[in-house]
């Protein structure tokens, strides 16, 4: 490994050291961690968004932390270590691109995108025993925000033919869910409400993807747009 990334990790087991280390460091498990490490992600994010390279250096260097944090307790509990990790990323990029590492080639990038695809299919198939599956959404995660959430669950029904086959289908759905929302809007019932505001959600999402166009980025640029005029 290289001098910096030795020294990080050093400096991780001195801080998780049980007689030596820092009582705060040493009260934190893999749950307790989630809120920093989802912190340090929207930071890095922010620091990008800013095109401020110094931060994005700096907030980078965050997040890497927390990944050393979590390899540091997995090794406690002689699960795996950083390695590990390093190793098993590797891996999986060297399976995955097959065109650069395995000397396969491609004609036009949906050959690219279908390959892709199938390795990750055969990846999911080798974590979950078949008899375990019930369904191809089964390891999206609960946990993402709920556009990109909503997003990878089309995306993914969408390749098992689950789809319209243009996009004019799409707007006439939306006009339907906006109906929906007013019919349940006049009765008054919020649980209803809120059904129907969800469903009118998905197919603007789904739209979204329709035209290319990430919803989660889309809507965060809209909500700095509104707030600067506001």
């Amino acid at each position: 490994m290289l001098p910096n990334t030795l020294q990080l990790l050093d400096i991780m087991a001195k801080l998780r050291h049980p007689e030596t280390g820092c009582a705060w460091d040493l009260k934190q498990d893999f749950a307790s961690l989630i809120p920093y490490l989802i912190e340090e992600a929207y930071e890095v994010i922010d620091a990008i968004e800013r095109d401020n390279i110094d931060d994005l250096r700096s907030e980078l260097g965050d997040l890497l932390l927390q990944v050393v944090f979590h390899a540091r307790l997995a090794e406690e509990q002689q699960l795996f270590n950083f390695d590990d990790v390093a190793g098993e990323i590797s891996e999986k990029l060297i399976r995955r691109h097959p065109h650069v590492f395995a000397g396969v080639t491609f004609d036009n990038d949906e050959q690219r995108q279908q390959a892709w695809e199938q390795a990750k299919a055969i990846e999911r198939q080798a974590k979950t025993p078949a008899t375990l599956v019930t369904s191809i959404l089964d390891d999206i995660p609960s946990s993402l925000p709920a556009l990109m959430q909503c997003e990878k669950i089309l995306t993914r029904v969408a390749r098992h033919g689950f789809d319209w086959p243009t996009i004019e289908p799409v707007f006439d759905k939306i006009q339907e869910e906006i109906e929906e929302v007013r019919d349940a809007m006049t009765r008054g019932e919020q649980t209803h409400i809120e059904e129907e505001i969800g469903d009118l959600l998905l197919v603007v999402v789904n739209l979204a993807r329709h035209l290319n166009v990430n919803a989660e980025w889309a809507l965060k640029q809209s909500n700095k747009k509104f707030s600067k005029r506001f």
